[in-house]
C-alpha cells in the first residue's frame, strides 16, 4: 500500500457517520488537491469495512460510485442520518 492511499484511508477513516467528504476534499487534506480521481480509484478498490468509503461523495453533492453498488451506498448514508441536497 502506498503512502497516498494510508493517508486516504486515514482521513476517511475520521468521516463521523452522517457526514461526508467529496473526493476532492479528501485529496486537498492528504495534499494533493487535483488527484481526487486517484481518490476514487483507491477507495473503488477498497475492501477493509473500517475505512467507510460510502462517505465519500462527488462535489456535485450526487453519491457517486461505491464498489458494494450505488443502492448499498445510498442505504447506508440514510441509515446514518445524511440527508441528500
Amino acid at each position: 500500500m502506498t503512502s497516498f492511499t494510508e493517508k486516504v484511508y486515514q482521513v476517511v477513516k475520521n468521516i463521523s457517520p452522517g457526514r461526508t467528504l467529496t473526493y476532492q476534499q479528501v485529496a486537498e487534506k492528504v495534499g494533493r488537491p487535483l488527484a481526487y480521481r486517484a481518490v476514487g480509484n483507491i477507495l473503488n478498490k477498497n475492501r477493509n469495512p473500517e475505512v467507510p468509503c460510502h462517505r465519500v461523495i462527488r462535489s456535485d453533492g450526487s453519491l457517486g460510485g461505491y464498489n458494494k453498488g450505488a443502492a448499498v451506498k445510498k442505504r447506508l448514508l440514510k441509515q446514518e442520518g445524511f440527508i441528500q441536497k
